[in-house]
């Protein structure tokens, strides 16, 4: 979850001139965004293999917590 006063800061310093009615509109527009990734569960991984720089990564990887694996959700693009 995004902190909402967090995010007024960081627009808030960005944004300097700006009136702070623009910057809570803002803010809470972007609280308000649905996420446009979603964590796949290694029980729904059924092959996975992938090669960076010096490490290859697998499904045991994802078992055990080492790799995250996400996925766009459904509508987003």
């Amino acid at each position: 979850m995004v902190d909402r006063e967090k995010v007024v800061s960081v627009l808030a310093k960005r944004f300097p001139g700006a009136p702070l009615c623009d910057v809570a509109a803002a803010a809470n527009a972007i609280v308000g965004l649905e996420p446009e990734f979603e964590p796949v569960p290694a029980a729904d991984v059924s092959r996975f293999e992938c090669e960076c720089t010096t490490r290859v990564l697998s499904l045991r990887h994802i078992t055990n917590g080492d790799v995250r694996l996400f996925c766009r959700t459904v509508g987003s693009r």
